[in-house]
């Protein structure tokens, strides 16, 4: 695969030639491509050249296509000698000239489309490797064969994770020339390798996660499942540790190899969170019946990639999340499945007071399944027999009601645990030595888990993960709390008002959103009530008198303190009204997707915001709207 590219740009083509081989030659007025083996254009032609490191794809907008290359690469480390990169920075390329063919609406749209693309990318969490399959864990690179590991890194991706499937199609779908070599599998996650020390021996611990491109999308815009059987922020998340002996140079080559796998996923029904401005959002709840056919479409495939089942659900048994907890149990013990084993473990209740170390009574409660499940363990020693010594045939999958900062904890917890079961089988530790005696290492350890719940909740929620200074000390602080409420309260403004621009971001790269050139009707006009668009400005103004009345009596001009405590009320008694006007006509207020069609929660029980019986099953994320006009 090609990893230095000379990007050359004329008027009439981009030109794309690699260090070796054949170069890629992309027309401007028609998008066409073709191979070429001298295509550099003369040096009177250039209108400017720059190196890339990668493409990540075409996407089709009103004016015709833009090219999407990565300028900058950030290498991570290396696994088993292959180097691994982060997307540092990157450019969109118009093909088309200029837009003068486009109306003034259009070129607002095209603006705007590509912004959308921007923000999408620039929000990070993009790797790649050249050489090493990162969509696959090293379980199932193992299982490859001969055939497979010939083919080129995109075609044994993991589709699910392969995120830039869809914008790299022009590429794939030319069946005409062989286009392999500028096809670049990028996964959105997060990726960390370190190097460490247990006992004086020297290993590379490094954690993968990777986030699936079926069902994507912001907290609460994407919940629950679809019809196919896709669950909303689906993560696989492997630990790996490479070992070379105790003499040997870092970093490690993995003479041996070891990993261990966990998913994430949102509850397999039909749901969802509806915001109407309050803290929280109104809860909606599928009929069971509805979600057991997709339930069981979605642990079908869970079974075939990674064995039974282990389900264990992190909400709360009571309140708000009970009627979630409820429905999970109900489709679960509806499937009767026996590869599907469930454990409720009330997170919040167990651990209240700040009593953290009580994860380790779920620990103990699923420690017989743990053991049985094992891990994946390949001694590499014999280079020309490489032995695979243990194989993982189960997984635990966890949720939370957002998955993200309870199933963060959860997993390193188990994580850790099985680690100990590891270190203690290649003989870096004893056979009574646990890694949490091991101090220095368990700071790295702890750092690199907690990195992985923020890079996890970011893209997900728009902040870092809460609870991380458990993650990264191994207990609950006052400091820590205060930090969760700063993120919490950032969470509540960008999940209300900023949220449906960055769903917006992930249907346009993904491709659950196509643009039509054809279309005349701007998908991103809104139309709003003359009352709901001057409230925003009368409670900015009422603050503002507010304020400046406090602050500087003088200006009110009143010559009592009667009139100025009048005066008071009044501007406060402005915001109020403001402040429940909003409340009031949340949804008019919230900053709603463009692209995609949401369901009609109008439909919904708009008194208690349950409804279990009688519930209209919501759409696919991804199923475009039927008429943009509509």
């Amino acid at each position: 695969m090609h990893q230095n590219l000379r990007l050359y740009i004329t008027k009439d083509v981009y030109v794309l030639e690699p260090e070796t081989g054949a170069s890629l030659v992309i027309r401007r007025d028609s998008g066409a491509i073709t191979v070429s083996d001298d295509a550099v254009p003369p040096v009177t032609e250039q209108d400017a050249t720059m190196t890339v490191y990668g493409v990540l794809g075409f996407i089709q907008l009103i004016s015709g296509y833009y090219l999407i290359v990565i300028t900058n690469r950030e290498n991570v480390g290396t696994l088993r000698g292959h180097d691994i990169y982060r997307v540092g920075s990157f450019q969109i390329l118009p093909l088309a000239r200029n837009l003068s063919g486009l109306s003034e609406e259009q070129r607002k749209d095209e603006h705007e489309y590509v912004s959308l693309l921007e923000s999408h990318i620039k929000a990070g969490g993009f790797y790649f490797s050249y050489s090493y399959d990162l969509t696959l864990s090293l379980q199932r690179q193992s299982e490859l064969t001969a055939e497979s590991l010939a083919q080129p890194l995109w075609k044994r991706a993991d589709d699910r994770f392969f995120w830039n499937r869809f914008v790299s199609s022009k590429l794939i779908d030319d069946a005409t020339q062989n286009l392999n070599d500028f096809i670049l599998p990028v996964m959105q996650g997060f990726v960390e390798i370190k190097d460490a020390r247990v006992n004086g021996k020297p290993f590379t611990i490094a954690l993968v996660t990777r986030r699936s491109r079926f069902r994507p999308g912001t907290r609460y815009f994407s919940r629950g499942i679809d019809s196919h059987g896709n669950v909303s922020n689906f993560v696989e998340t492997e630990q790996i540790v490479l070992y070379d002996g105790e003499d040997a140079k870092q970093p490690s080559v993995g003479l041996k190899q070891l990993s261990y796998v966990q998913t994430r996923g949102s509850i397999p029904v039909y749901w969802s969170q509806i915001i109407t401005l309050k803290y929280t959002p109104r809860l909606w709840v599928g009929e069971s019946r509805k979600s057991l056919d997709a339930a069981r479409a979605h642990f079908d495939e869970q079974i075939r990639i990674y064995g039974p089942q282990i389900l264990v659900n992190l909400i709360n048994k009571k309140g708000y999340e009970l009627p979630m907890g409820q429905a999970y149990a109900r489709t679960i013990e509806q499937l009767n499945d026996p590869r599907l084993d469930y454990t409720h473990f009330d997170f919040h209740n167990e651990c209240k007071h700040m009593r953290w170390d009580r994860i380790q009574l779920l620990v103990d409660q699923l420690q017989e399944q743990l053991v049985k499940q094992g891990y994946f363990y390949l001694d590499a020693t014999d280079k020309n027999a490489p032995a695979v010594q243990k194989t993982q045939t189960s997984v635990i999958r966890s949720n939370c009601m957002d998955c993200l900062d309870r199933t963060n904890v959860v997993q390193s917890t188990f994580a850790r645990w099985v680690l100990t079961q590891q270190l203690r089988q290649i003989g870096i530790l004893g056979p009574n030595e646990s890694i949490e005696n091991q101090h220095a290492f368990m700071f790295i350890y702890r750092n690199v888990w907690a990195d992985n719940a923020d890079a996890v909740s970011t893209t997900y929620s728009g902040t870092g993960a809460l609870k991380t200074d458990f993650t990264r000390t191994g207990q609950r602080t006052k400091a820590g709390a205060m930090q969760d409420l700063q993120n919490s309260l950032t969470r509540y403004v960008k999940n209300n008002f900023l949220d449906g621009i960055r769903q917006d971001g992930f249907d346009l790269f993904l491709g659950n959103y196509k643009v039509s050139p054809t279309v005349t009707h701007s998908p991103f006009e809104v139309s709003r009530p003359l009352r709901v668009r001057v409230v925003p400005y009368i409670l900015i103004f009422g603050l503002f008198m507010l304020l400046l009345n406090l602050f500087r009596p003088s200006y009110s001009g009143v010559h009592s303190w009667v009139s100025y405590l009048l005066l008071l009320a009044f501007w406060l008694s402005v915001i109020i009204s403001g402040v429940r006007f909003a409340l009031r006509h949340g949804d008019q207020f919230v900053g709603w997707p463009h692209l995609v069609a949401l369901p009609n929660y109008d439909e919904l029980d708009a008194k208690g915001g349950i409804m279990e019986k009688g519930g209209m099953e919501p759409p696919e994320m991804g199923t475009p709207p039927e008429s943009l006009e509509k």
